[in-house]
């Protein structure tokens, strides 16, 4: 009979000395009875909700239900709050904070007495930024996604939570939307509890961690609304406990074929580019090697399957009724790895056979895709030497192969300041060129890199224009957008040496990003080139400049990639 595993809890709770007494005596004043400090598995539900991140507004009452399929799997629940990163309101971007959030999750987990966790997740960074996080501790982790909000409705018409963003300024200039008319859509927008119900970035991360097998089958595309969410959260509650007993850690599922799963099942559900950094940082975290060539190379051929704003017309409620993720993993099942174990244990594609698809408006097959080639494409050029990024999917077919004079923006500031100005040398063949909002520049790197058409071409009937940046780009957005350019401009990149009036080549299917000078010219340049001055001298803002790597190896702090499960479980009493 093998010997069963000793629970790391038990240094806090089964000492019979005074530390013992220290570490139970002030649990008591919560009424909790003897036994809940004999053996039983301690699990820690690690909640991002917040007030101020209205996307984890619902996430306390999950907590709840949590503690519920813990209790009855014969488990002692203890939830913890960790810094929640709304993306709406927080300033300057929630990617500024991404990494804090996960030192705090670390952290948060490490110094407790806690067997397993259950991660509540909903916003875009919530999810990453936990995972992270439980990666560096290498604890029996599970996660629960929020789930989307249901779809909104506005005069008649189907509008998704974040699309809707990127059409006010052609609304107001094109349809002459009132306040009044603005204040409406506000509420039909987003009318119910959880995250964007497009394929945007929060969604992307809820089929992220179901794809890595790190969520019970069949529960990410789950609105949040719909009462089989709760149900699924108390059956992960009791799942946790048994992953405890098993010692089924994170580092068991997250092995490279599982990321390489992700990558293909991102493709096909025309995900967000946003996944290329987060996945990346996670890599980093559990000790895979994952490199930004590996997202072309395993999902740039896999074909779009899923007909979802922002790469189609659908949104995440009609996702759930044609069937879900599930339905989607059983059409892929050619191209993914089939035996990457997941959190009930089971391999991945064994916990999708009994999959049917209700829409095939919604959810296409690989016979009839909606898109042959649908996975994001990784450019490399003397403009972006160690790569950036495009999303196909979501990019217009003309811009595919374009030439054109680039028109430059310093900064946001500066683009804010002239991009509508009557007398900007701009039309419909330029290139907008944005610099400075790479992770070390802005700082943060923002969702800014699909920014706004000026107002005269927007009124011409322009919809896409060719736009390059440092910056990344909201999931929910669409439009033929370069993104993550690396080097990014502020320390030194070539997007730092482009001007005006320079002819920038695009050729996606060649993975060409070229800027048209000579390399005497280029030279001549970067010796002029002067770095700007640091954006901030204190504080977690200054750690984060002077250590953030780049986004082609995922934007995390150097010294948190690697060591999973390192140990620092001292006695320092």
């Amino acid at each position: 009979m093998a010997k069963k595993k000793k629970l790391r809890s038990s240094e806090w709770f089964g000492g019979k000395d005074k530390m013992g007494f220290v570490h139970r005596s002030w649990l008591r004043n919560q009424g909790y009875p003897d036994d809940y400090f004999q053996g039983k598995p301690v699990i820690g539900i690690c909640n991002t909700w917040s007030e101020l991140t209205p996307c984890n507004g619902h996430l306390r009452d999950f907590a709840e239900v949590v503690k519920r399929g813990i209790l009855e799997a014969g488990g002692f629940p203890l939830e913890f709050p960790v810094m929640s990163l709304g993306e709406t309101i927080i300033r300057p971007t929630s990617m500024l904070f991404r990494n804090l959030a996960s030192m705090d999750t670390e952290e948060s987990i490490r110094g407790n007495p806690l067997d397993g966790i259950v991660l509540l997740t909903g916003c875009d960074k919530t999810t990453p930024s936990t995972v992270m996080g439980a990666c560096s501790v290498d604890l029996p982790t599970i996660v629960v996604p929020g789930g989307p909000m249901l779809s909104g409705r506005f005069r008649g018409e189907k509008i998704g939570s974040g699309s809707m963003n990127w059409m006010i300024k052609e609304k107001q200039k094109k349809e002459g939307y009132s306040t009044a008319d603005f204040t409406e859509a506000e509420v039909c927008v987003a009318r119910s509890i959880g995250h964007c119900n497009t394929m945007g970035t929060a969604s992307t991360m809820a089929t992220m961690v179901e794809a890595l097998g790190l969520t019970l089958p069949g529960f990410s595309s789950i609105p949040a609304a719909d009462s089989r969410k709760k149900l699924f959260a108390q059956l992960s509650g009791r799942r946790i406990v048994e992953m405890v007993k098993e010692d089924l850690k994170l580092s068991k599922i997250l092995t490279r074929k599982a990321f390489e799963n992700a990558i293909i099942t991102n493709a096909a559900v025309g995900g967000s580019t946003n996944l290329i950094i987060h996945l990346t940082a996670i890599a980093g975290r559990i000790g895979v090697d994952l490199k930004l060539e590996d997202f072309d190379t395993v999902g740039s051929k896999v074909p779009l399957l899923l007909n979802l704003k922002p790469s189609g017309k659908h949104l995440m409620e009609d996702f759930f009724y044609a069937g879900g993720l599930p339905v989607v993993l059983k059409e892929l099942q050619k191209l993914l790895h089939k035996n990457t174990i997941t959190v009930n244990g089971k391999a991945l594609t064994q916990n999708y056979q009994d999959a049917i698809c209700y829409d095939t408006d919604v959810i296409s097959t690989l016979k009839k895709p909606l898109q042959k080639e649908a996975g994001i494409a990784v450019l490399k050029g003397n403009l972006c030497e160690n790569g950036a990024v495009i999303k196909p999917s979501a990019a217009s077919k003309k811009l595919m192969n374009h030439k054109g004079k680039a028109v430059v923006f310093e900064s946001m500031e500066d683009y804010h300041k002239r991009i509508d100005e009557p007398d900007l040398d701009i039309d419909e063949n330029s290139v907008i060129v944005l610099k400075g909002v790479g992770p070390k520049g802005y700082p943060g790197m923002p969702e800014v890199g699909n920014v706004d058409l000026p107002e005269k071409l927007i009124l011409k009937g322009v919809t896409d224009m060719v736009r390059i940046s440092d910056g990344r780009m909201s999931g929910t957005a669409a439009g033929t957008v370069i993104l993550h350019v690396s080097p990014e401009s502020t320390v030194g990149g070539t997007l730092a040496l482009v001007k005006n009036g320079d002819m920038i080549h695009l050729d996606v299917k060649k993975r060409k990003l070229h800027l048209a000078i000579s390399d005497e010219e280029l030279e001549k340049r970067k010796v002029a080139w002067k770095a700007p001055k640091p954006l901030a001298s204190r504080g977690y803002v200054k750690m984060y400049i002077d250590h953030v790597e780049q986004a082609d190896k995922g934007a995390d702090l150097d010294f948190l990639v690697g060591g999973s499960g390192s140990k620092v479980d001292r006695n320092l009493h």
